[in-house]
């Protein structure tokens, strides 16, 4: 039986290596909360996000090709099984529903078992940053627990995808709050919500990330890694790197509204 896993990130990869299981590699590097999205995802999406990753994290001309191109590649192989291991905040689950629209796409889906590997409850607490946390034997464990996607998961998760790219904060809350079943899909519902209080802008022209983190700012906290780490344990919904806040505070920091050290 042949198996892709595709791993949310490389530093999922340290962590997977440490497992017996079987089957090849395939490492999503893209980072779908943040950019520029379309409903479709052909060329001009992968154009348009080409350009705007290496605009902004100013990375070496080609590194996206390489690093998230060539790898998407790999979905034009046969598998019997393909096997998604994303976490649970927002950064995962719209890289989640990206991927998903690529396997409608681009795999003959009567052919493979589509399953889905994510934090238990056990592990879904305070502190919990991630499966990268997690050795080889309690990612094993998860392995053996993941749930195979159904017809209706798919169709889900285009119409959150539908919903989530137009950047549309009321139709999204309006569909949430209409859905009534989230199938296997189940942590979609809070991301998605978290979403909604990201893209809402208030009357002083900031967003629910841009309030917290001129907050955390203003108790004294001047210092990129201390605001990374306070920012993480407050609201690990959102699931955010470095490079991520970073956009969030040299914006709020051109603008004069937090104080940063040198």
């Amino acid at each position: 039986m042949t198996q892709l896993h595709i791993l949310n990130g490389d530093a999922m990869l340290n962590a997977f290596d440490q497992t017996g299981l079987d089957g090849e590699v395939m490492v999503w590097r893209e980072v779908l909360s943040e950019g520029p999205l379309a409903p479709t995802i052909d060329a001009s999406f992968w154009e348009t996000r080409q350009q705007w990753i290496t605009g902004t994290f100013e990375d070496a001309p080609g590194s996206y090709q390489d690093m998230v191109l060539i790898e998407l590649e790999k979905l034009s192989q046969p598998y019997d099984e393909i096997t998604l291991w994303f976490d649970n905040d927002l950064h995962c689950q719209v890289n989640l529903l990206g991927v998903l629209q690529l396997l409608k796409d681009q795999v003959d889906l009567s052919a493979p078992g589509i399953y889905l590997v994510s934090p238990g409850a056990e592990q879904d607490s305070a502190g919990f940053k991630g499966m990268a946390q997690l050795n080889g034997d309690e990612l094993e464990d998860l392995y053996d627990a993941r749930l195979h996607l159904t017809e209706y998961d798919l169709t889900l998760s285009t119409e959150a995808w539908q919903k989530y790219t137009p950047n549309d904060s009321d139709a999204l809350q309006q569909w949430i709050s209409t859905n009534p079943f989230w199938g296997s899909l189940h942590k979609l519902k809070p991301a998605l919500e978290a979403q909604v209080q990201r893209s809402r802008v208030g009357d002083d022209g900031l967003n629910n990330v841009e309030r917290i983190l001129i907050r955390l700012n203003k108790s004294g906290i001047d210092q990129r890694a201390e605001l990374y780490e306070a920012f993480w344990n407050e609201q690990p919904v959102y699931g955010m790197g470095d490079a991520e806040l970073d956009l969030y505070l040299d914006r709020l920091a051109s603008r004069g509204l937090i104080q940063l050290q040198a």
